[in-house]
């Protein structure tokens, strides 16, 4: 009998279906989460590489369909998008929380950043869930999403099924922890960004003007 894994706080809502269906449960709400259906897609992820590292299930499969339903959800709300366009997100977005002004502001976001949002877009809660309509909507290359979202997918698997399985139940008593924390970290982390993009506008501005030198140089 492999040893029990009582999962605490918001974790333990997802354990009746994780005991019933198993890794099924793991494809399906991973799946159907990432092509826009609200779901608890992160936390069955985490629920079940917890358990792993109790003995109940294997995190190798854990990891592998987590993976595999994320990539595949993520293209059929890309194709979704493709397909049924702006209209049916703003007919139906409404059941999802997507209102027209979230709409706009993330066309707005994907139509500036492109593939790093696809990179990094699951680790966004919001973001997670619309990724793939979204970058079907502003009509983003296929094989830009394709390549973008399955890196973003990689990351995410590895970094929550690595986290919960070698911390196991205390990893939400770790988060806690680190929340009272929250205001200094994000202070720092925007203080970081800043300085780097200051740093980047400066680069591209000496850069014009070098070759705007250069050109008048030579005409």
């Amino acid at each position: 009998m492999p040893p029990q894994a009582d999962l605490p706080g918001l974790l333990d809502g997802v354990a009746p279906i994780l005991d019933r269906w198993g890794y099924l449960a793991i494809a399906g709400i991973i799946g159907v989460e990432s092509f826009g259906v609200p779901a608890p897609g992160q936390t069955i992820m985490v629920a079940a590489s917890i358990y792993a590292g109790a003995g109940r299930m294997n995190i190798v499969a854990v990891a592998a369909i987590s993976f595999v339903a994320a990539v595949l959800g993520d293209n059929i709300g890309y194709w979704i998008g493709v397909r049924g366009g702006r209209k049916l997100a703003l007919r139906w977005g409404r059941y999802v929380f997507l209102t027209p002004e979230r709409l706009a502001r993330a066309e707005g976001f994907f139509a500036r950043r492109g593939g790093r949002v696809v990179l990094v877009a699951r680790f966004i809660d919001g973001l997670r869930q619309l990724n793939g309509v979204i970058a079907g909507i502003t009509a983003m290359p296929w094989r830009t999403f394709l390549l973008y979202n399955t890196i973003g997918a990689a990351l995410w698997v590895g970094v929550w099924t690595t986290v919960a399985y070698l911390f196991g139940t205390h990893l939400v008593t770790i988060l806690e922890h680190a929340h009272r924390y929250m205001w200094v970290v994000i202070p720092l982390v925007v203080l970081a960004v800043g300085t780097y993009i200051t740093l980047h506008v400066r680069h591209i501005r000496r850069r014009r003007a070098r070759k705007e030198l250069a050109e008048d140089t030579t005409s």
